[in-house]
């Protein structure tokens, strides 16, 4: 069905055409003062924060280009993903918006914007004054090139597109086998752990009833083997209980990170102690939990590296502190050993790195010689599987 020639979607494609300009200018100014104050700075070390600010200025301002298009033109583009650091800290922003293409595309999309601007000002305004007639035509064809103009340096790219699809395919199996590590630990508690108590128990009974009476020879080997057997059944279930804990503490299930970090930091061996701090609060106080996957990614590399620092650091004290930053989850652990930590391939840091990174978790070790070691670990507060907060 062809459209009225002066209907409402004409009228909304000739204020967009208008509007354009004012927004035009803006976009200039703004991207080629912040781009020649970074480059002229570029000699200093705020020469790159200053240009980087300026990318992301960009990218907001792609980001309400794309918004208006939606409306006016009818655009079909999808919003981008956020710029994530691949590393914390400013150092980190700095070199993720430098990277960005998106980022890019739209600081060239800012350029284009005025003289883009001026002609489909100038043309919607000469012919809605001097040429009505022509109008419905000129602007449809100039909405149809800002469309393209749009979707070519505003929209996510495809490779984009596929690596948010591959993520989302990772996230699916990283909290399935989340989910499938919680059913073995239940199965073990529920199951086996429970019909060895039952067993311990039983040959217990057994021992103290032939201890309470006169034995015979034959009835002494009898007793010995029941408590050797006795003793191996509570061998086996401590073995268990270890396993079960190892696959996925019931405490962490239950009562979560800050319960069970705590129970790390007190099988610890450090000397002097580890200090455990959790902030996990949301903006109105209530406690909060990450994504299960997520938090047990946590929970195991502050137990790993706890362990390491019992082992190899010869540390007196040791900290672990755990806290919200908007949709990130972070981890620090330090400990004022000898330091000289190496995350070498194929160590126990490169394992631990590389678990952080299944779900785009970052993973940073200082550690000089003579230390102190500070290990800092930043992780999505939800996988990309049932996120919530991205």
């Amino acid at each position: 069905m062809a459209r009225p020639l002066y209907g409402a979607q004409m009228w909304r494609e000739a204020r967009h055409h208008l509007l354009g300009l004012p927004f035009g200018i803006a976009a200039f100014v703004f991207t080629v003062t912040t781009f020649a104050v970074g480059a002229g700075l570029s000699v200093t070390f705020i020469g790159l924060p200053v240009l980087a600010a300026g990318l992301r200025g960009c990218r907001r301002l792609g980001g309400r280009a794309r918004s208006r298009a939606r409306v006016a033109l009818g655009a079909r583009v999808e919003e981008p993903e956020p710029v994530r650091p691949s590393r914390p800290g400013a150092a980190g922003r700095v070199t993720a918006s430098l990277a960005d293409g998106l980022s890019w595309r739209s600081a060239l999309y800012c350029v284009l914007m005025l003289p883009w601007g001026i002609i489909s000002f100038a043309v919607t305004l000469v012919l809605l004054v001097a040429c009505f007639p022509l109008l419905p035509f000129a602007v449809r064809y100039l909405a149809v090139a800002h469309r393209v103009l749009v979707e070519l340096l505003l929209a996510p790219s495809e490779l984009t597109a596929r690596v948010r699809e591959l993520e989302e395919d990772r996230g699916a199996v990283v909290d399935t086998a989340a989910a499938d590590l919680r059913r073995i630990e239940r199965d073990l508690h529920d199951g086996a752990q429970a019909r060895l108590v039952a067993l311990a128990m039983d040959l217990g009974l057994a021992k103290e009833k032939l201890l309470d009476s006169e034995l015979s020879p034959e009835q002494v080997s009898a007793a010995r083997m029941v408590d050797a057997a006795h003793g191996e059944v509570k061998l086996a279930l401590q073995e268990l209980r270890d396993l079960a804990r190892g696959i996925h503490p019931a405490v962490l299930t239950d009562r979560g990170l800050d319960a069970a970090l705590s129970s790390v930091a007190a099988r610890c061996t450090v000397p002097g102690g580890v200090r455990v701090n959790v902030e996990l609060a949301g903006p109105d106080g209530t406690p909060e939990r990450p994504d299960s996957a997520v938090e047990g990614i946590a929970y195991f590399t502050v137990s790993e590296l706890l362990t390491n620092t019992s082992k190899h650091a010869g540390a007196r004290h040791a900290a672990v502190d755990v806290w919200r930053s908007a949709d990130r989850l972070m981890v620090q652990v330090t400990d004022d050993g000898r330091g000289g930590a190496d995350p070498r391939p194929g160590g126990g840091l490169a394992g631990l790195a590389e678990r952080v990174g299944s779900v785009d978790g970052v993973f940073v070790v200082e550690s000089p010689a003579g230390g102190p070691t500070t290990v800092t670990v930043e992780l999505p507060w939800h996988t990309r599987a049932g996120r919530a907060v991205r």
